[in-house]
């Protein structure tokens, strides 16, 4: 409990908030020594130390919990959520030090001829909240599958309260507009671009002709418009506190222009394929685990998968 801020303060609530054995001293609660933690900033660490110096003084609680794959870096701990399962949290923080976490969605399958690039899962990134002692059920969405006919939306993730959308499927010459979703999918043709979910992600690109398609939208950008030089490249992720990318869309097929298929956005997304031929020919899946989209595939080069998507929660435990 958080001592006065002004007026009467005791050693004896000192002692309560912070611990130590009788009889006390005040030279045993500097801050950084053995009972007053390092929050405490107006609490000297030697020399002279007065009962006001403890005016709004707090014991640091950090959070400890359980669930999914623990890694630790610095002062802080992650637990990494590859697959749908729970995270328990044993002791609360105090709620100004507060959980971050960052969900992603499963990211859209491609089609297969002149297909758009799938959309991004839909990433939603959260700091400071405040968690209470429980146990907490974590979904991780699977990736989109590629499709003979037009690619299949990504699947949602969830935790912590927070839930996010699949990524929209890319497009196919049957099924020209790409599809809504986290972040939307391109579309073939001359097609406008799929939608995507606003604080998600962002649209897909659009067709620029016969045989070069739209890339997949991304969390931190757009998907580039198909043009006679390429497919349109999959729309930009965006980056989480561990550094790394995530959810980038899928870049779009380019079997009639110049330069070929698109990239895939920087956060998993797959490469659009390049012209009609045998094999994959440049185009890809979208990474696992990252909510990427997958890249736009063109006729016997078949069709990519979508990426699955993530929960990643983050504490200062120390």
């Amino acid at each position: 409990m958080t001592l006065p801020s002004s007026g009467t303060i005791t050693l004896q609530q000192i002692a309560t908030e912070f611990g130590g054995d009788a009889p006390h001293s005040l030279s045993e609660y500097y801050r950084g020594g053995s009972f007053t933690t390092s929050n405490n900033t107006n609490v000297p660490t030697s020399g002279t130390i007065k009962l006001t110096d403890f005016y709004g003084a707090v014991k640091q609680v950090f959070y400890a919990a359980t669930g999914g794959t623990i890694t630790t870096s610095g002062d802080y701990k992650y637990h990494t959520f590859t697959g749908s399962g729970t995270f328990e949290i044993t002791t609360a923080g105090l709620a100004t030090d507060g959980i971050d976490y960052v969900v992603v969605a499963g990211g859209g399958g491609s089609g297969q001829d002149n297909s758009g690039g799938a959309g991004a899962g839909g990433m939603i990134a959260v700091a400071g909240a405040s968690k209470a002692v429980d146990t907490y059920t974590i979904t991780v969405g699977g990736g989109g599958a590629g499709n003979s006919s037009a690619g299949t939306q990504g699947s949602a993730s969830s935790g912590l309260g927070t839930s996010t959308t699949g990524g929209g499927r890319g497009s196919s010459w049957g099924t020209r507009t790409g599809g809504d979703g986290g972040s939307g999918g391109g579309s073939s043709a001359s097609n406008t671009g799929g939608e995507g979910t606003a604080g998600q992600g962002n649209d897909g690109g659009n067709g620029g002709g016969d045989g070069i398609a739209g890339g997949g939208g991304g969390k931190g950008g757009v998907g580039a418009n198909g043009s006679g030089t390429e497919g349109g490249d999959g729309g930009v992720g965006a980056q989480w506190l561990d550094g790394t990318f995530y959810a980038g869309g899928g870049g779009g097929c380019g079997e009639g222009a110049s330069q070929g298929g698109g990239e895939g956005g920087n956060g998993g997304g797959g490469n659009g394929s390049d012209a009609r031929g045998g094999g994959a020919n440049g185009g890809t899946d979208g990474t696992a685990n990252t909510g990427g989209g997958g890249g736009g595939g063109r006729l016997s080069n078949g069709n990519f998968d979508g990426g699955s998507g993530v929960v990643i929660i983050r504490y200062q435990y120390q």
